[in-house]
């Protein structure tokens, strides 16, 4: 196992943050290199040695997003077709003759592909010449079908077995019966005593970044959101009864940045980067529904108490509502007029709350999308907000955890003593304790019938309670 060695925490642009400033550069994984290293047959594979290259290398450039050169390599039927240039990108059994070929190893930096990176190491770079060579066979069963959605599932790399410093909390969740609770690390789930800020185990095996984190109802499974920005997503599910991971259930050109179980546990949704959200039944982790209404990514989502609807928020300025059975739409909300980062349904099911970076939470009707009420006084943005029965939890980038009355709105409390934004918060109804994850790695326990602090700890095996080694 390898411990961390640098980090790049400067830029802060997903909630903002959540993504880039999360994009930790702690030691550097070549997507689709290990995985090459570890090819020991003479016959290459275009969905495990060649996919993962280009997924993590070409795609940014040359997907659905942005296709320079009219050229687009997300996918073996487009990777085929030629760009604006007029000339065949592959051509099978002739690498030399094969645009996408010349342009990885010419020596003019100006027109080397991938442009503003490294170039390919050379192993990449002869796996991709070989397979050129032998003819470009496709081994997946879509020629249409995403990259990233054919690359096989494999481990990830270990996670660090101890952490120099603190990584930003982006996701939490509380065990069923409140005796655990799980936080998102590098390339793990660490899971720790709520009560003492014990560590009690690690589960590995997990995205390199971790955005979102939910336990199924009865707590067989943990759902983990996460991927590599730009470059990867996935959702998995861990089976918590046996300790390993069940499936990817979703893989994405992009991270996922939510996810959540409905009450019965046999409904998961998730949404991300990709601006998309995904219905998978539990547990085979088929998608029921793919939805594709935001134009940005999606941030958040929730089901309603009854499962019969899932509301979402995005960066495209607004919330959605949708009728689960068959992912339609039923209502969109553009009150916020700037990005929405959390929404939810009161328990009752009638409203919806949303907030983001107008600093404010909204609750309005999906029956007609208009504004009902408010909930203002906060110092910043709104990362995450969570409805009970009696009280609404927020947090925000102004450090500040709030706790709002269900009826009337009225601020009941405010839980302070972050030293950073608080990006994420999970709450357990029958121990009253509510928890919250910021930018600087630490999460915070509280009491949340007396107000007070009941632990706080650094989520880094290996650091201290200052946080330090």
């Amino acid at each position: 196992m390898m411990s961390i060695r640098q980090i790049d925490n400067s830029r802060r642009s997903i909630r903002p943050g959540i993504l880039f400033a999360l994009g930790l550069a702690v030691g550097i994984f070549a997507a689709g290199e290990g995985r090459a290293a570890d090819a020991k047959s003479s016959e290459i594979s275009f969905r495990r040695d060649i996919a993962p290259i280009l997924q993590k290398k070409c795609v940014v450039c040359h997907g659905p997003k942005k296709s320079k050169g009219r050229y687009r390599a997300d996918s073996f039927e487009k990777l085929l077709l030629a760009g604006s240039s007029g000339d065949a990108s592959i051509v099978p059994g002739k690498p030399e003759e094969s645009l996408l070929f010349q342009l990885i190893v010419t020596e003019d930096a100006d027109d080397r592909m991938p442009q503003d990176d490294d170039p390919l190491p050379a192993k990449q770079v002869e796996l991709i010449r070989r397979w050129i060579a032998a003819g470009a066979k496709f081994d997946g069963e879509d020629k249409s079908a995403s990259l990233a959605g054919m690359i096989p599932g494999g481990a990830h790399p270990e996670a660090p077995e101890s952490y120099n410093f603190a990584v930003p909390i982006t996701a939490l969740a509380f065990s069923p019966y409140g005796g655990e609770i799980a936080v998102g690390g590098y390339n793990e789930v660490t899971v720790w005593d709520p009560g003492t800020g014990r560590l009690l185990r690690r589960i590995g095996n997990a995205p390199r970044r971790i955005h979102g984190l939910s336990y199924s109802p009865k707590g067989r499974y943990l759902a983990v959101a996460g991927g590599s920005p730009g470059e990867s997503g996935e959702v998995a599910l861990i089976d918590l009864e046996r300790g390993d991971k069940v499936a990817s259930a979703l893989t994405t050109a992009d991270v996922v940045l939510d996810v959540a179980f409905d009450r019965t546990g046999k409904l998961m949704a998730a949404g991300g980067a990709d601006h998309s959200i995904s219905i998978f039944s539990v547990p085979d982790g088929k998608r029921l529904q793919h939805i594709e209404q935001h134009a940005d990514w999606v941030m958040d989502v929730a089901f309603s108490d009854d499962g019969k609807r899932l509301a979402s928020a995005s960066r495209d300025r607004s919330a959605r509502v949708y009728d689960v059975s068959d992912g339609s739409l039923l209502a969109t909300y553009y009150g916020h007029n700037t990005s929405v980062y959390a929404a939810g349904f009161k328990p009752d099911g009638g409203l919806i709350l949303s907030g983001g970076s107008d600093k404010s939470i909204h609750v309005w009707d999906p029956k007609d999308g208009k504004k009902k009420d408010a909930m203002s006084g906060f110092g910043d943005e709104i990362y995450a907000i969570h409805a009970t029965d009696e009280f609404v939890f927020s947090c925000s980038a102004d450090k500040v955890v709030r706790q709002h009355a269900i009826k009337g709105h009225k601020l009941v409390r405010e839980f302070k003593g972050h030293q950073d934004q608080v990006y994420c918060l999970a709450y357990h109804e029958e121990t009253g304790r509510l928890a919250s994850g910021s930018y600087d790695g630490e999460v915070r326990i509280w009491n949340v019938k007396a107000g007070k602090l009941v632990a706080a700890f650094f989520a880094a095996p290996g650091l201290d309670n200052a946080g330090k080694p």
